[in-house]
């Protein structure tokens, strides 16, 4: 499915686009458009390819066909306009502070905390400011909680000012209510930073009023558009290859059930 780029331009065009895994397709001849300013929550079960797209936008998986551009450009890798907080990402050093690990993001390459300027310390203040992790800045690693770490993490790929923001599975690890309450500060960061986001999560319940849409992955195939056009029991069934309920509660909740899946 192809969305049109609205007024603002897309940040993300794939055309024709195979991703294999070994000798496995994950994602298949996809076509898809994310519009710049979006926040997309990405969804779909395990092995759908969510991790596997997210890579190949970082230039870390290779295309087997079709091409992939990033607001009219190709894919590079290392490209500075793109923030990425991978799925795997129990940081190393327990006595590191907070601040030590957001200086590390400046030259990842070499060993130990790099030199940085006063104006690298400068921005490493703002990204911090910017989750509210202010706080914990002096803090050793091994003495914060999963989420307090998750916060660091975030704020360590908004280094660089990043036009694009792929996050893999940052609601993992927190109950219901953290659960919400990074999606609220995700999306109040992405809207003061006029960044795009990409939201990888199992649950589309903490994400519900925060993205504006879904895209997801089943079976090789991709579908992304509106929440209320996508997160329906027609689209996903036809996606899945299975029956699928979906069911709003008058609360905003959304219960997705399906046989065999």
């Amino acid at each position: 499915m192809i969305k049109a780029p609205g007024r603002r331009g897309s940040a993300v065009c794939c055309r024709g686009v195979t991703l294999d895994v070994g000798s496995h397709a994950i994602l298949s001849d996809i076509s898809l458009t994310v519009e710049a300013g979006s926040f997309v929550g990405l969804f779909g079960p395990n092995g759908a390819g969510k991790t596997t797209f997210l890579r190949a936008l970082l230039g870390l998986v290779q295309v087997e066909s079709g091409d992939i551009m990033l607001f009219g450009d190709a894919v590079t890798r290392g490209s500075r306009s793109i923030g990425y907080m991978p799925q795997s990402r129990t940081p190393n050093g327990a006595t590191l502070t907070g601040r030590d690990l957001l200086a590390s993001g400046f030259d990842g390459g070499k060993w130990g905390v790099p030199w940085v300027s006063r104006a690298g310390y400068a921005e490493i203040e703002a990204v911090l400011e910017a989750v509210d992790a202010v706080s914990l800045a002096d803090r050793r690693l091994g003495s914060l909680s999963g989420g307090e770490r998750q916060r660091l993490l975030i704020a360590q790929a908004l280094l660089g000012s990043p036009r694009l923001l792929l996050l893999d599975e940052p609601l993992a690890s927190l109950d219901p209510a953290r659960m919400r309450e990074m999606a609220l500060l995700l999306r109040d960061v992405a809207r003061k930073r006029e960044m795009t986001v990409i939201c990888s999560a199992h649950d589309i319940n903490p994400l519900m009023g925060v993205m504006d849409t879904v895209l997801c992955l089943a079976r090789g195939q991709a579908r992304i558009g509106p929440v209320d056009e996508v997160v329906t029991s027609e689209v996903l069934s036809a996606l899945y290859g299975a029956p699928v309920e979906v069911c709003h509660a008058p609360s905003g909740r959304v219960l997705v059930s399906a046989d065999g899946l």
